[in-house]
C-alpha cells in the first residue's frame, strides 16, 4: 500500500481510542504483567508511547522540514518512560496520550505536507539517511506495533490457562516467556 498522509493520520487519530477501549479501568494485573525479563508491560508501553509523543515524530518531522540531513534527529531514549512514568496511573498515561496525539495530528495537520516535501531527508543517528514518508509511515506501523505488543503481553496472562487449545492460539507462540 502506497503512503497517503491522510489515510496515515487517520490511522494515527484512532490510536488513543483503541488503546483506552482495551486498557482503561483493567485490574493491575493485566496492565503490569509483562512477557518476561526484559520486556514491557502493557502500562511501559503506554509510557513508551507518550515519551514518543513528546520527544520523536513531529520534532523530527520538522528537523527535515527545516534542516534536512543538515542536523541529525537527537537520539530516542526508547527507554525513558520507565523514569518518566514513575507515579503516573495507567489512566493519566492514557489521558496524557491523547492529548499529546491530538495536538501532535494538528500540528502535522497545519504543516500542509506536499507531496514532493515526503522525500526530504533527514539523518537519523543510527539508520542514517530518511526521507519525510518513512519517518510518518514508521510512526504509523510503530502504533500498531505497539497495540499488537500489548494485546500479546495480555493474552499471554492466560497462556497456561487455555489448556490444549494453547495449539491454536498464534499470539501465545510469537515469543517466548
Amino acid at each position: 500500500m502506497e503512503f497517503d498522509l491522510n489515510e496515515a493520520m487517520a490511522a494515527l487519530s484512532r490510536t488513543p481510542e483503541a488503546l483506552k477501549a482495551i486498557l482503561n479501568g483493567l485490574p493491575r494485573n493485566w496492565v503490569d504483567n509483562n512477557e518476561g525479563p526484559e520486556t514491557w508491560s502493557p502500562f511501559d508501553v503506554v509510557g513508551h508511547l507518550v515519551h514518543g509523543e513528546r520527544t520523536d515524530w513531529i520534532q523530527r518531522a520538522k528537523i527535515i522540514l527545516e534542516q534536512g540531513e543538515a542536523r541529525p534527529f537527537d537520539p530516542f531514549d526508547r527507554f525513558a518512560q520507565f523514569e518518566e512514568s514513575k507515579g503516573k496511573t495507567l489512566e493519566n498515561l492514557l489521558d496524557e496520550f491523547a492529548e499529546l496525539r491530538e495536538r501532535n495530528l494538528a500540528i502535522l495537520g497545519e504543516m500542509k505536507i506536499s507531496a514532493a516535501e515526503l522525500d526530504k531527508t533527514g539523518r537519523h543517528p543510527a539508520l542514517g539517511r530518511v526521507t519525510l514518508k518513512e519517518l510518518l509511515s514508521t510512526w504509523v506501523t510503530h502504533d500498531l506495533d505497539h497495540i499488537a505488543q500489548i494485546a500479546r503481553t495480555m493474552a499471554k496472562q492466560y497462556a497456561s490457562e487455555v489448556g490444549p487449545w494453547q495449539a491454536y492460539i498464534s499470539i501465545l507462540h510469537d515469543r517466548k516467556k
